[in-house]
């Protein structure tokens, strides 16, 4: 389906103001203040924001109108969430959020749903292959993995890709007047899509992170999780999350 409508929800975005980044900057730093008048502003400013990225998941049959919602839900993660200290635009910031938001919807809504026990062996497989990649310097074989774990490598396959869905970073998740947010924004600035150096750069800095700042990075903006899910998961304060977080970007932005 293609959202030739502008209207979703009883909403004609195409009315909306577009908020310029000064004016977004403004409205968090007051809503994160508690401004409720701010964040309804901030929230109906970056509505196209939302309709644009949940175009991206409409062959799955769900509600528009629903997915809308979920969308906002994530968008007013973000908000709550957003660090204004980090040299990052907000809908970059928030594009991952938004995604994570309805990712999990779609997952939590899905007739056909994983098992635990099939996602418990997908998830301590990704921790064995991170925990070998350490190790053997490497990229582990799934045969490594599954002798790790005891169990065939079929099974361990199943598991994976159960859980898994592949997203290229260079994947456009949003545009607005030419300007492409590509899935690996987040993690820092790409000038072209044939910038291959850059992109080997970060990559080899982010294998350089130690393990807890790799994954807190996966966490928050693979997974969309906010710094406090993050901390409960880890097992750390949510401000030690915000510093480790915070460093790790700097680092592989090269800033440090």
């Amino acid at each position: 389906m293609y959202y030739n409508k502008v209207e979703i929800c009883g909403i004609d975005t195409s009315s909306l103001k577009t908020l310029t980044e000064k004016e977004k900057t403004e409205l968090i730093k007051k809503s994160q203040s508690g401004d409720k008048v701010a964040r309804d502003k901030l929230i109906t400013g970056n509505l196209r924001l939302v309709l644009s990225v949940i175009q991206r998941f409409s062959n799955r049959g769900e509600n528009p109108d629903d997915l809308f919602q979920v969308g906002c839900i994530g968008l007013m993660k973000a908000i709550d969430n957003f660090d204004i200290s980090h040299d990052v635009r907000f809908s970059t910031y928030a594009v991952p959020m938004i995604i994570g938001e309805v990712r999990r919807y779609l997952r939590d809504n899905n007739p056909l749903r994983v098992s635990r026990s099939m996602r418990d062996t997908a998830y301590h497989a990704m921790q064995v292959r991170e925990r070998l990649n350490n190790e053997l310097d490497r990229e582990p074989t799934i045969e490594e993995i599954a002798k790790e774990l005891g169990k065939p490598k079929s099974e361990v396959v199943v598991a994976l890709e159960a859980i898994v869905e592949p997203v290229s970073f260079y994947e456009p998740v949003y545009s607005n007047g030419g300007d492409t947010i590509y899935l690996m924004d987040q993690l820092g600035s790409v000038e072209s899509d044939g910038d291959w150096i850059d992109e080997i750069a970060m990559k080899e800095a982010i294998k350089n992170l130690p393990q807890r700042e790799k994954k807190i990075l996966f966490m928050r903006f693979m997974k969309g999780m906010t710094q406090t899910e993050v901390a409960e998961e880890i097992g750390i304060s949510q401000a030690q999350v915000s510093r480790l977080e915070k460093s790790a970007i700097e680092y592989v932005k090269g800033e440090k």
